[in-house]
């Protein structure tokens, strides 16, 4: 399976922000939308960054409150690992594994084109798993 199929039956929608927007408008947003990443996108819809939980419980814990008052750009992570439409799902593993990360942006010609949650993986690999179990069991039975 590929982040094609994986982006067909979730969507393509994606939570982003502005790098000039507060830390404070970007954890209103992930609150709102029950979400634990937002995508940080330029003018041109570029990937600029990405701002999870964990840049803002490192943000708060180095300068308090008020870093909710300072621009997503201060906090997100600029060197942004991505993925394209053509991945597997394989291979989404492995750069989540080896990354340590959670969400993967999906870029198409260089522009956002969905975001894939660790979830998204998981869900797809046990419905995989569950059809081929579901095909064994039909070609035994078929003997």
């Amino acid at each position: 399976m590929t982040v094609t199929s994986i982006l067909k039956d979730k969507g393509r929608d994606v939570a982003t922000i502005t790098p000039e927007a507060t830390l404070q408008d970007a954890v209103n947003m992930l609150a709102e939308k029950r979400i634990g990443a937002i995508v940080v996108t330029d003018f041109a819809e570029r990937v600029a960054g990405i701002l999870s939980e964990r840049d803002i419980v490192r943000a708060t814990s180095r300068s308090g409150c008020d870093a909710l008052k300072e621009p997503v750009s201060a906090y997100m992570t600029r060197e942004v690992v991505t993925c394209s439409l053509h991945d597997s799902t394989e291979r989404l593993m492995e750069m989540m594994t080896s990354g340590r990360m959670r969400h993967l942006p999906v870029t198409e010609d260089g522009k956002l084109a969905g975001i894939i949650s660790i979830g998204d993986v998981v869900k797809r690999r046990i419905a995989d798993a569950e059809l081929e179990a579901e095909s064994l069991k039909a070609y035994i039975a078929s003997g």
